[in-house]
C-alpha cells in the first residue's frame, strides 16, 4: 500500500460559512474565518487534541471576513493579516484578539477578494509584504511597518475597463530586492508583475475567470506557478524560462472540478476549480479543491530537459506532465480553501460550503 490516501480525520460544522482556514505555524492549531448571517464577521481558533477539535477562542468582527494569512507574521508572533467585505486591511495579533488591530488600513472599494502575504520568517528575502486583490479592479502591495499608503498600487488607468481581480499571489523572492506578484482576473487574464522594476513583465489570458494562483515556492527563483479557473481548468506554468514571444511553457489538465464516480470513473458537469495548494514539504505535489466537493493530490513530473534552443536561438521552456496520485470526495458542495500544515506532513484543513472544516490526514507522500 504505497499510494496516496487522504483521510477525513474530524470534521467539524459551524454556524457560519466559512471563508478562509489557515494553521499557525509551530502549532496543532488553525483559524477558521467567515461570515455569520447577520452579515458580521467571525475568526475561531481550533485546537487539535486527541481526535477531536476544541474552540480555543472566538471573536466577532463588524464586517464579514474574507480572506488571511501569516505570510508576514514572524513565527512566534501570530500576526494573521484579514480582508474583510468592507475593503478592510487588519492584522491583528492571535494573543489579544480584542485589542485593535496591530496594522489597519482602508484598502480598496468594496469587497477585498484575494491577499497573500510573505517575508516575515524567511531570512534575507526581503521585507514583510501583504499584496491585496479587490473586487475595485486594485492590487495593491502593503508593508505592514508603513501606515496608510500601499507600496505599490497596480491597478488599469481608466475606471470603465477594471476587471475583478479573484487571485493574487507572491513570488520569486529569493533574495533582498527580487519579488513579483502574480494577479489573476475574472476575464481569464493572467499578469505577472515585477515589484523591483514595477513593470508589468508577462501577461496572459486563459479564457475563463481565474479563482487561485500559486508558486510553488515563494522564497526560490521562480520555478512553478499552478493557476486553477472556473469550468475545470488548472494550467502549471514553468517560470524558468521566459520566451519573448510564447512567453511560459504550460502543462494544462481540463477535468479537474468534475467529480469521482463510485466506481473511480471521473464524470459530471465541467466544475470550478476552486483553489489549489502545493505541499510545503515538497514543492513538486500540489491538491486542487473542486466545486463538485472533491480534492485532488497532483504530482508534477518534470521534462528530461527544461529548456530547448529552437532555430531561432532564443532558450524556450518545456513543460512536464500532470500525475494524478488520489482523488476524493469530501462533501457535496465546493472545498474552496485548503491549507496544508507547514510542520506536519500530510495533515491539512479544508473548508466547504456545506459549513464544515474538516482535518485531513494524507498519507505515504514521502515516497514520491
Amino acid at each position: 500500500m504505497d499510494s496516496v490516501q487522504m483521510i477525513s480525520h474530524i470534521e467539524q460544522s459551524l454556524n457560519y460559512s466559512v471563508y478562509d482556514v489557515k494553521w499557525i505555524p509551530c502549532t496543532a492549531k488553525f483559524v477558521s474565518l467567515g461570515s455569520k448571517p447577520k452579515g458580521t464577521g467571525v475568526v475561531q481558533i481550533y485546537q487539535l487534541n486527541r481526535g477531536t477539535l476544541e474552540l480555543v477562542k472566538e471573536t466577532e468582527r463588524e464586517k464579514s471576513l474574507k480572506c488571511c494569512s501569516f505570510g508576514a507574521s514572524k513565527l512566534r508572533t501570530e500576526h494573521l493579516a484579514v480582508g474583510d467585505f468592507a475593503g478592510k486591511l487588519a492584522v491583528y495579533d492571535l494573543e489579544r484578539m480584542d485589542a485593535p488591530p496591530v496594522y489597519e488600513v482602508a484598502a480598496h472599494d468594496g469587497i477585498i477578494n484575494t491577499l497573500d502575504a510573505t517575508g516575515g520568517s524567511t531570512v534575507n528575502c526581503g521585507a514583510p509584504e501583504i499584496v491585496t486583490g479587490g473586487r475595485d479592479g486594485a492590487v495593491k502591495v502593503w508593508d505592514p511597518r508603513q501606515p496608510n499608503d500601499p507600496v505599490a498600487n497596480i491597478c488599469p488607468a481608466g475606471k470603465d475597463n477594471r476587471r475583478d481581480c479573484w487571485a493574487v499571489g507572491f513570488g520569486d523572492s529569493h533574495n533582498a530586492v527580487e519579488r513579483v506578484v502574480c494577479s489573476g482576473y475574472d476575464n481569464g487574464d493572467l499578469k505577472l508583475i515585477d515589484l523591483r522594476n514595477l513593470k508589468l513583465r508577462w501577461e496572459t489570458n486563459v479564457k475563463n475567470g481565474i479563482c487561485a494562483v500559486e508558486f510553488d515556492r515563494k522564497d526560490i527563483r521562480m520555478n512553478k506557478l499552478a493557476v486553477s479557473t472556473l469550468e475545470g481548468g488548472l494550467f502549471v506554468y514553468d517560470m524558468r524560462t521566459q520566451h519573448s514571444q510564447k512567453g511560459f511553457a504550460s502543462v494544462r489538465e481540463k477535468t479537474v472540478g468534475q467529480s469521482l464516480g463510485t466506481n473511480g470513473v471521473i464524470g459530471g458537469a465541467k466544475s470550478t476549480v476552486w483553489t489549489v495548494k502545493h505541499l510545503p514539504q515538497n514543492r513538486d505535489i500540489f491538491v486542487t479543491g473542486g466545486g463538485s466537493g472533491n480534492v485532488r493530490i497532483w504530482l508534477y513530473h518534470y521534462p528530461e530537459k527544461r529548456v530547448t534552443t529552437p532555430a531561432d536561438g532564443e532558450a524556450q521552456g518545456v513543460a512536464g506532465t500532470l500525475e494524478m496520485l488520489h482523488a476524493t470526495t469530501l462533501s457535496t458542495q465546493p472545498v474552496h480553501t485548503f491549507d496544508w500544515s507547514p510542520d506536519r506532513q500530510g495533515l491539512a484543513v479544508c473548508g466547504s460550503f456545506d459549513q464544515t472544516v474538516r482535518v485531513l490526514i494524507t498519507t505515504n507522500l514521502n515516497l514520491h
